[in-house]
């Protein structure tokens, strides 16, 4: 398998974990009676952010505001392609702040930031990879969202339906692995309709496929700079699969942020220039 893969280096928006919490239930990964461990929560979150700047990448972080303890997720709160911004719009009420607290940072750091009509939940949803924006739907961003997100960017989006509440966003069943000239992605197909695993089929023929096991671990919440792979230490198959193909795990454990249904790529968002 190629060894010869080269990261290229990213630019990602964080925002620390200091008001983290599990106070109410929007997906089935989360239980308000959950023990969290905000100070474990800490530690794992600063270990992420140091692997990302180990290897070589810039990250910024937004002041996160009391009350919204789902703001670590950085992930839903927009999607930057090209310098532009598409901002977000919450299915659930009680994340509906987040937006404003993240456009008013986009605004500070000189970006426009487009505020979608539809409910739309960002890089949650929508994975930019090669020459398309694969956009998910069925439990929170809606397809009329991805009408706006095609308008607004001029690139063809692809709309794949997700049908197990427990992988109610796309980027916990889905994470690009290179989105230079030789895209490709890895995905777990049982998260999708029939009609999606066939389309995603015919767009990534060489797609790596992950295992029930590999999902259930956040294992497909994963970040790759075209080389390394930040990806939960649990998913172990997934790990010596990427390896084969000649990428390198790096191991990162947030299993504090799996209680709210998050993990690597939910406290991620990507700025692409």
């Amino acid at each position: 398998m190629p060894d010869s893969r080269v990261p290229r280096p990213r630019r990602f928006l964080v925002c620390e974990p200091r008001h983290f919490a599990v106070q109410y239930a929007i997906n089935p990964w989360m239980h308000p009676d959950a023990d969290v461990d905000v100070d474990l929560a800490r530690d794992q979150w600063a270990a992420l952010i140091g692997a990302y700047r180990a290897h070589g990448h810039t990250v910024d972080t937004v002041e996160p505001v009391a009350d919204l303890p789902d703001m670590v997720f950085a992930a839903n709160s927009a999607l930057v392609l090209a310098g532009r911004v598409f901002g977000s719009y919450f299915h659930a009420p009680e994340r509906r702040p987040e937006s404003t607290a993240y456009e008013t940072w986009f605004k500070a750091a000189g970006f426009d930031v487009y505020r979608p009509e539809s409910v739309c939940e960002g890089e949650g949803d929508l994975v930019p990879v090669g020459r398309y924006v694969l956009a998910g739907t069925g439990f929170r961003t809606t397809p009329e969202a991805h009408r706006e997100v095609q308008e607004f960017f001029g690139v063809p989006v692809v709309s794949l339906q997700l049908v197990d509440p427990r992988f109610y966003h796309l980027d916990t069943a889905l994470f690009v692995l290179d989105d230079g000239p030789e895209a490709n992605i890895a995905y777990y197909p049982e998260a999708f309709s029939p009609g999606s695993r066939e389309v995603l089929a015919r767009l990534f023929p060489d797609a790596v496929l992950a295992t029930r096991e590999d999902a259930f671990t956040f294992g497909l919440n994963s970040v790759s700079d075209g080389r390394h792979v930040f990806i939960a230490p649990r998913a172990e198959a997934l790990a010596d699969r990427l390896a084969r193909h000649g990428y390198v795990p790096v191991p990162v454990d947030l299993s504090e942020f799996h209680k709210a249904g998050g993990g690597i790529k939910c406290c991620t968002q990507e700025i692409r220039s």
